[in-house]
């Protein structure tokens, strides 16, 4: 493509922004103190904004009424349990989620440490991985390794950041004799924003694996019909949607594998009886017996309340937005280059931008084509006010492929020291680690991204 057809690709994108003038018409009346103090956020994968409405009507929520911890019947305990069962309704109602359980949580970190504490791993099960997963996803590898279990990465398309499909299939196909499989796969990656086949879910399932979906960096732009693909566990983080309350998440399990999930120790809560001259108890039989201790009860009726807000938008709506965002910045990202032709940015993942999100992963470079090193983009982007993110991204499987980081590389550096860290590893192997990760999401508008644009710009006339 020359500079003319670039040129005309992204004025097309620039005039064609889905819903510009209804999403500019919300960031002015719901995210008003981005542009009161002066804030570029393009962080939303990160953590999405709330909305003034939200904090409202939860504030006056609050401030109405009289709230006591539940499991009990006095009147303040009696409606915080209604207001918890109302929002448990909603999220199932959300995600058509009949069939499945709601537990909520921190946050989805610790639903997937539930999966990894109580699933049945031993001697005869398997745990396969994505090479793209949080490090979250990554961590229940410990609970398998430590119940004797095995577990296997299937890798990604260097390419591309998309499933290698062949061998995906080939993985699912092994361990035909163990007793227990789970596979583990993100709906969309945290880091390049590419969104993986939900077909895998029930190609998994004929090949006798259970599947965990983290669908944490997927719910915020798209909408998860949970009557449609059945995954067996699937976590999910509310702030990643609709910014407010943090620090509540929610585990959906299946109702049919529940009783597959066999929880270590019991906690206030989660039992129907407990004897202490006898070493017997009970647990109960539904979504309470993950639900350790007193739930948040202030917080969590703002996830209906969040969710309600995203129903008032569409987040069909929203998707077609961020896609609309993602192309242009991407395009305009593309054409930028320094005066003698070289590349500014190398964008990853897919080169058409389909089937992705709007979280894109790039890194720098001056015009001899050096890398900038991405704490340095990041401290030039927080002088200007700009709220971008750089680093692993907690997903070393993605940084690994495009990095070039090999096996025995890997290898060598941790069987050499019993302890280490990001500046001691870039030393041992001289090579970038790392990248600059920018996301848009509800309240980002055009001139948000035409700032990006110009700070990556100005980096061509450093140079």
């Amino acid at each position: 493509m020359n500079i003319t057809e670039t040129e005309n690709t992204v004025e097309k994108l620039a005039s064609g922004l889905p819903y510009d003038q209804f999403f500019n018409d919300l960031i002015d009346k719901q995210y008003g103190r981005l542009a009161k103090n002066g804030q570029v956020y393009l962080d939303y994968t990160g953590g999405n904004l709330y909305a003034q409405a939200q904090i409202d009507q939860h504030f006056e929520m609050l401030k109405s009424n009289v709230l006591g911890n539940p499991h009990s019947t006095n009147p303040t305990s009696k409606l915080s349990t209604e207001l918890v069962e109302a929002s448990r309704a909603k999220v199932l109602d959300y995600f058509k989620a009949s069939d499945y359980f709601c537990v909520f949580t921190q946050n989805a970190s610790a639903s997937l440490k539930i999966i990894g504490e109580t699933y049945p791993f031993c001697e005869n099960s398997a745990l396969l991985l994505l090479a793209d997963n949080h490090n979250s996803v990554n961590g229940i590898r410990e609970f398998s390794s430590k119940k004797n279990g095995s577990f296997e990465y299937c890798p990604i398309q260097y390419e591309d950041l998309r499933i290698n499909e062949t061998e995906l299939t080939g993985y699912l196909s092994g361990k035909e004799n163990c007793s227990n499989k789970l596979f583990a796969f993100p709906a969309q990656s945290n880091v390049s924003g590419v969104q993986h086949d939900l077909g895998w879910i029930e190609k998994a399932h004929a090949k006798g694996w259970d599947v965990l979906l983290d669908a944490a960096a997927f719910v915020p732009t798209s909408q998860l019909d949970l009557s449609v693909v059945k995954p067996d566990f699937v976590s999910i983080s509310f702030y990643k949607i609709f910014g407010y309350p943090t620090g509540i998440g929610c585990l959906l399990i299946r109702k049919e594998k529940f009783p597959k999930l066999s929880k270590p120790w019991f906690a206030g809560g989660t039992v129907t009886m407990v004897a202490v001259k006898t070493p017997n108890h009970f647990l109960i039989p539904n979504h309470e017996r993950f639900e350790d201790g007193t739930l948040n009860y202030l917080d969590i009726p703002a996830i209906k309340i969040g969710l309600e807000y995203i129903e008032s938008i569409g987040i069909t709506k929203i998707k077609e937005r961020v896609k609309g965002l993602s192309m242009y910045l991407c395009a305009s990202l593309k054409a930028i280059t320094h005066a003698n032709g070289t590349p500014v940015v190398r964008l990853f993942g897919p080169e058409d931008r389909e089937g992705t999100g709007g979280t894109i992963i790039m890194n720098f470079f001056n015009s001899k084509g050096e890398p900038y090193f991405f704490e340095a983009i990041e401290a030039k982007a927080n002088f200007q006010k700009i709220s971008i993110r750089s680093g692993c991204f907690c997903n070393p499987g993605i940084d690994e492929i495009n990095n070039c980081v090999s096996t025995e590389e890997l290898t060598k550096y941790f069987s050499s020291r019993e302890t280490g860290g990001y500046y001691d590893m870039l030393e041992f192997l001289k090579k970038m680690r790392g990248a600059t990760r920018v996301s848009v999401g509800i309240a980002t508008s055009k001139k948000d991204v035409d700032t990006f644009i110009s700070f990556v710009r100005g980096l061509c006339e450093e140079a």
